[in-house]
């Protein structure tokens, strides 16, 4: 007999239905999977035959093969034994196959029976809900996850009996809800603040734009002086997620298992810190099977780089696509695989090897700028603010009066956010002044004559490239935004050149 389950498979960010095809026939028993699979799920004939015989089942006498359709997209995971093992049920006549169409299951199968918890399953509810399926049948684990997703019913089934007994129509469960808006509205509560950072006030200040407009940020200075502890706040102030950018983020992070059991979405913010001896795959996702790596895992957040010149250069090099067009695309032999990677850059440096300033260090000017190239102007000009982090003097250390805290802060930048969002309505790829293109920078970042004056002075002193033009007026336009003006005026442009300088005097 023959017997059909729905279920899905993930590619890149997105799931794609495969339906499983579970024929009964005669001969030598044996089971046959076929429809490209993984190791992972080739091994579920045994993981699947032992839960079938340990709950109860009989176990299918004959040559049974299992086709997982369509055949020329790779199936990889155990999120298919519960769906093999339904059908090898239905095939049977071991269960009435009426409601299997309704539903797409996935789920691994412990030899017990029990359904255990699997990668990915936001994206295959979502894909689900595009099927037009009544609902989908999930571990308990991933029922949180799936829930998110409007117009399905996420049924949380825990072993191979219940999910048998409620596609039968034995047993009635219960689908899992969850409010949205109500996981938006808990109160964030952050383990770092501004107000702990003492001093370097000039520094929150660059922060502050780059939080506020979504820019790139080199922090440069000696050990010590805080570029980490004021990286690792950075998040504090960013504005919140929105439900499309925490769907999105989701997705990502329930593709590599980052979840959490019972977790429904990813509300705040990533910051991802990779090690300097990350590969370039680490960093940009591949390996055999492509998965994403840490500029996709910071999606929507924050990458944080120290000690950036100890990174292979190469590395460095591959994040030129994901800083331009906010994506990376992984090409194998198999294909390609595009994974979203809008992030927030930021990057911590000592100025030469031994740390301390050039006019201070014992390194000779070769060392230093053999040091420095580690760092290519082309990667610099992707950056918009390079921000020098001075040492802290021992008063600021010392000081009574408490630090600006980070709340007050994100409120600027949301304020700065709000206006950035009305400006750009209409144009969902641009969401901050940093994802502006030439046609939005003719647009709203116009000049008048003393600030075009003071930028041509700029560009020609410090031999500044096309694309730190554009970053400047970026900057100045998130400036302009902070102040509350409609136009930038020529104390905008001042300050955000001052954020392109610091490359051309030490790198100069």
């Amino acid at each position: 007999m023959l017997a059909k389950v729905y279920s899905a498979v993930v590619n890149g960010i997105e799931a794609c239905p495969v339906e499983v095809e579970v024929n009964a026939g005669w001969g030598d028993t044996t089971i046959v999977i076929v429809g490209l699979p993984d190791a992972a799920v080739k091994e579920s004939r045994d993981r699947v035959s032992t839960a079938l015989t340990n709950s109860g089942y009989k176990f299918p006498m004959g040559r049974t093969t299992i086709n997982l359709a369509p055949a020329d997209v790779k199936k990889e995971g155990p999120s298919f034994d519960l769906p093999i093992a339904l059908g090898l049920l239905a095939a049977t006549d071991q269960l009435r196959a009426d409601r299997l169409q309704e539903y797409m299951v996935v789920g691994e199968l412990a030899l017990t029976g029990a359904v255990r918890a699997v990668k990915g399953v936001l994206p295959i509810a979502l894909c689900a809900r595009q099927q037009r399926k009544r609902g989908l049948l999930v571990p308990p684990p991933n029922a949180n996850e799936a829930a998110v997703v409007e117009g399905l019913e996420v049924i949380p089934v825990q072993n191979l009996r219940e999910a048998a007994a409620f596609l039968a129509g034995e047993i009635a469960l219960s689908p899992v809800r969850v409010d949205v808006n109500r996981l938006f509205d808990q109160p964030v509560e952050d383990d770092v603040d501004f107000a702990e950072v003492k001093g370097q006030e000039s520094v929150k200040r660059a922060l502050e734009i780059a939080a506020a407009g979504g820019h790139n940020v080199l922090l440069i200075g000696p050990p010590g002086t805080g570029k980490s502890m004021l990286a690792k706040r950075l998040p504090t102030i960013l504005p919140p997620l929105t439900l499309e950018e925490a769907l999105e983020t989701t997705k990502i992070h329930s593709i590599v298992g980052l979840l959490r059991p019972g977790q429904a979405l990813v509300t705040r913010r990533p910051f991802r810190a990779p090690h300097h001896t990350a590969s370039d795959a680490g960093l940009l996702g591949g390996n055999v099977n492509p998965t994403p790596g840490e500029v996709s895992l910071a999606h929507n957040g924050v990458l944080f780089l120290d000690e950036l010149p100890e990174f292979k250069r190469s590395v460095l090099e591959t994040l030129r696509q994901p800083l331009e067009e906010g994506r990376v695309t992984i090409s194998r032999a198999a294909g390609s695989v595009t994974f979203p990677a809008r992030f927030m850059l930021v990057a911590a440096m000592n100025p030469t090897p031994d740390g301390k300033m050039p006019g201070e260090s014992r390194c000779s000017p070769r060392e230093i700028q053999n040091y420095l190239n580690r760092v290519s102007g082309p990667l610099l000009d992707r950056i918009d603010l390079h921000v020098e982090v001075p040492a802290v003097k021992f008063r600021e250390i010392t000081a009574d009066h408490p630090a600006e805290p980070s709340a007050r802060v994100r409120e600027r930048v949301v304020a700065a956010r709000l206006r950035q969002q009305e400006r750009f309505r209409g144009r969902p790829r641009i969401t901050c002044n940093a994802h502006m293109g030439p046609r939005e920078l003719k647009q709203f970042c116009a000049l008048d004559a003393t600030a075009l004056d003071l930028l041509r002075y700029a560009m020609n002193d410090l031999q500044l490239s096309a694309r730190a033009y554009d970053r400047i007026l970026k900057v100045a336009r998130t400036i302009a935004d902070l102040a509350g003006s409609d136009r930038i005026q020529a104390d905008h442009v001042s300050e955000a050149i001052q954020y392109r300088t610091l490359d051309r005097q030490i790198w100069g």
